[in-house]
């Protein structure tokens, strides 16, 4: 099979796409014909390397990924040859405290494909069973290959830790960025009332296709100030925080009483400060968040199927164009996901 390898960490150049032998599926585990994989920024930061994480070579990277089930190992039988999938981001040993709760994405050896192990940026892989799902037959595997990751991370910020209710306001930072376009599409699929931040009138534009009700300016200085505008000077139930220190103390700003800032991640740094008299006078919560739970699936997808979620995807290119498709990302180029076009 053709598959996408880096022998070291760097720029796009190292990526190399490379002949391996083909996978077998073992007992438990299914065969999959990969047919989209989406590139995401993690992808990006696997290339570049990250400190204080080693990650063996040579390394298939790729997080999301669909395709079509090309074989059965031993054992498997709820699924068949040619059946249409999506491939679960993550994984763990399906033992532990939290696996058995429902909540495999807290247990301490989940790892996420790409990333902790070797990704799906290759024509075949061989995965346990319950690591796919079937795709419901009205959705494109293509733009589904943009789905999981973004969409189980927003999950879990809104759905899982913040408790997001209907009637509340949100503010979703960065709105089209993966995250934010599919917590804005997930907070009004339950009933929330949506503001958000975009960088350039492109961006502020497809925030608005997207259903937010307001649409700002994230260079505007003043934007914590319309924020309270727009809220009657109440601030917001719920912040999806994910850039980090450029942006903190404004998100806390907008806060109100009895809110929730929910943040996975800090693209501009990893630390930040607090005042602690702003967050008990407020009664303010702040609720870290990775990824989000297997059992979220189903709802997402259902979401897919009826038109409430839709991943926003640049372009699609193909699997020999992911040194160009890298590129792309990583100037900031793309308004919304790169799919990489692997098979049928």
């Amino acid at each position: 099979m053709r598959a996408v390898q880096i022998f070291e960490h760097g720029g796009p150049e190292v990526l190399k796409l490379v002949e391996l032998p083909d996978p077998v599926a073992g007992p438990g585990e299914v065969l999959v014909r990969v047919t989209a994989a989406s590139i995401n920024h993690l992808d990006l930061w696997v290339r570049r390397g990250m400190p204080g994480f080693p990650i063996p070579m040579p390394h298939i990277p790729g997080c999301d990924g669909t395709g079509v089930i090309a074989a059965l190992g031993d054992g498997v039988t709820d699924i068949a040859v040619g059946d249409r999938v999506v491939i679960l981001p993550g994984h763990s040993s399906g033992e532990s405290a939290h696996d058995l709760a429902g909540d495999d994405h807290l247990s301490d050896d989940y790892g996420i494909r790409g990333e902790h192990s070797n990704g799906v940026d290759c024509e075949l892989v061989a995965l346990e069973r319950r690591y796919v799902m079937r795709l419901p037959a009205n959705v494109d595997p293509v733009e589904a290959a943009a789905v999981p990751l973004v969409f189980l991370t927003a999950w879990g910020m809104l759905v899982e830790r913040a408790k997001l209710a209907e009637g509340e306001t949100v503010l979703v930072l960065a709105g089209t960025s993966g995250v934010g376009s599919a917590a804005i599409q997930i907070a009004l699929d339950r009933g929330a009332r949506v503001i958000t931040t975009a960088g350039s009138e492109a961006k502020r534009a497809l925030c608005r296709e997207l259903g937010a009700h307001e649409v700002l300016d994230h260079h505007d200085a003043d934007w914590p100030k319309l924020v309270k505008q727009l809220t009657a000077g109440r601030g917001c139930d719920v912040v999806v925080e994910h850039v980090g220190p450029a942006t903190w103390d404004a998100s806390m700003r907008c806060l109100a009483r009895n809110g929730r800032l929910v943040t996975c991640g800090g693209t501009t740094g990893p630390k930040v400060s607090i005042l602690l008299p702003h967050l008990f006078m407020k009664n303010l919560s702040l609720l870290g968040s990775t990824m989000g739970p297997a059992r979220a699936f189903p709802a997402i997808f259902d979401g897919v199927a009826r038109g409430a979620f839709k991943p926003v995807i640049d372009r699609v290119m193909p699997l020999d164009e992911i040194v160009e498709a890298h590129r792309r990302l990583e100037a900031g180029q793309a308004l919304g996901k790169i799919v990489l076009r692997i098979g049928d």
